[in-house]
């Protein structure tokens, strides 16, 4: 469980500020098996004033003031009427986001410490395990989940590792405190499927003498599990069309037997599972975009995705994110073509990109990684605006995710994840003064009664504590 710090001392639950809130937990995704339960916390009217304001979306407001009330955005502008019942936070000198939206996080399945205790992110036991469940593996008393909200992160995507071709679902997580990885689900995010291509899958496998141990048994393992889910899926429809019929023949139907594995890739062929792959290859990519239409699916985000630059007019014309890296490469051989201007290339090419961590390090200071392709791009002679910039942190990833109507921009009507950053959110020296999610104030850098902390990190009463 992981609380506000003064509420934590005080030995009050999550439960307990949920119950004040006049919201008890209660299913947000009706009909999931595993749904989630929350709730936004307590907000009041908020409005920042005399802020540099990037919207997301490509535009920026100087001297601009932000309306927050019951969660979501009211208005923002530099002409917005200020409700008389609004907290005024004056934010001149300081510049205000949407919210970081991490794509590739392995907070909760990885989490800190490193201990083999609790390293649950990788079913290495066999090449297709689509059947396995991130959520079902999340820590929510990571201090990571912290750390990362001090950098200014509201929502993140968090995914199996990438030992297999199928490895299994990913969540779309708020970066609240919860006591359950069920409190911290975006309510109504689609599931991911993780997938990997390349190296890790072979080499995996390979290594203990079984398939896949080449980049052909790696398609040949993709394409044999598709067949497998378009036979399941036809069986489905089949007792679905019977049923729907009525009479006899419906009374007689028998659905098929569940299988969780195939559950999965059935619900990518159906459209409501989006496929999130590993592939740091350009010509991988070119035969996995083959492959989704082979096949009659979609894929989200190539993640890593060093090669993105080679194949970014596919990327364009398929309407297919990359999740990238500013300058991590040449640590292993499919890292080796590796460029600094990847993200910016990717960008201007028309497609969709998106600056991602893999590192509960770097999910700190997503910001600086966003400013380091940003300074590429210059560099190359590309005139990128940090506004338009900014796209690659919270609109792209939120398309990526399926949850772009939601959350990702600043726009009334859309969930208030905001952050209040002391000053430039491109400079080294800046850090978030303030992050709201949903409206509420969940992180202040100069109240320590709002700055979460797990209770992993509050300890054990020592033996002198205990009365």
């Amino acid at each position: 469980m992981t609380t506000h710090r003064g509420a934590a001392l005080a030995g009050i639950a999550l439960s307990a500020i949920l119950a004040a809130s006049g919201m008890p937990a209660r299913a947000a995704d009706e009909g999931t098996p595993y749904p989630s339960t929350y709730h936004p916390l307590p907000s009041v009217p908020t409005a920042i004033t005399n802020a540099v304001i990037l919207d997301g979306r490509g535009g920026r407001i100087d001297g601009g003031t932000l309306v927050m009330r019951d969660g979501k955005v009211v208005a923002l502008g530099t002409d917005v009427a200020i409700p008389e019942d609004a907290t005024v936070v004056d934010a001149k000198g300081r510049w205000v986001t949407p919210g970081i939206i991490d794509v590739h996080s392995h907070l909760g399945v990885y989490p800190s410490p490193g201990l083999r205790a609790h390293s649950d992110g990788n079913e290495a036991t066999a090449p297709n395990t689509a059947e396995v469940w991130a959520e079902h593996s999340v820590w929510p008393q990571d201090p990571g989940f912290i750390r990362a909200l001090a950098g200014g992160i509201t929502a993140m995507q968090i995914l199996p590792g990438s030992a297999n071709l199928f490895g299994g679902r990913s969540v779309v997580l708020k970066n609240v405190p919860a006591r359950t990885v069920q409190g911290k689900k975006f309510p109504g995010a689609p599931y991911g499927l993780k997938m990997a291509c390349g190296e890790n899958p072979k080499r995996v496998y390979g290594s203990k003498g079984r398939a896949p141990s080449t980049r052909m048994g790696n398609f040949a393992g993709y394409r044999a599990a598709w067949i497998k889910a378009a036979d399941y899926k036809r069986q489905w429809e089949e007792y679905e069309a019977k049923k729907a019929k009525g009479g006899e023949e419906a009374e007689k139907a028998k659905p098929p037997k569940r299988d969780l594995e195939l559950e999965t890739l059935k619900g990518v062929l159906d459209g409501k599972i989006r496929v999130q792959m590993h592939c740091y290859r350009g010509d991988e990519m070119a035969q996995v975009i083959d492959m989704s239409k082979e096949f009659g699916y979609h894929v989200a985000a190539f993640h890593h995705a060093v090669e993105a630059y080679k194949v970014a007019d596919l990327l364009a014309e398929n309407g297919i994110c990359a999740a990238m890296w500013a300058d991590w490469w040449g640590f292993k051989l499919e890292a080796y073509d590796g460029i600094r201007e990847n993200i910016p290339f990717v960008d201007q090419a028309g497609a969709c990109a998106i600056v991602h961590s893999d590192s509960e390090i770097g999910i700190q200071r997503l910001n600086q990684e966003a400013a380091k392709a940003l300074a590429d791009a210059r560099k190359a002679g590309l005139a990128i605006t940090k506004a338009h910039a900014w796209t690659w942190l919270s609109y792209n990833p939120a398309k990526a995710l399926g949850i772009e109507g939601k959350t990702g921009s600043l726009e009334p009507g859309k969930n208030a994840d905001v952050v209040l950053w002391s000053g430039d959110p491109f400079s080294v020296y800046t850090k978030a003064d303030e992050v709201f999610i949903d409206g509420a104030l969940i992180w202040d850098r100069k109240d320590p009664a709002h700055q979460p902390v797990s209770d992993f990190e509050l300890g054990q009463p020592g033996e002198g504590d205990v009365k």
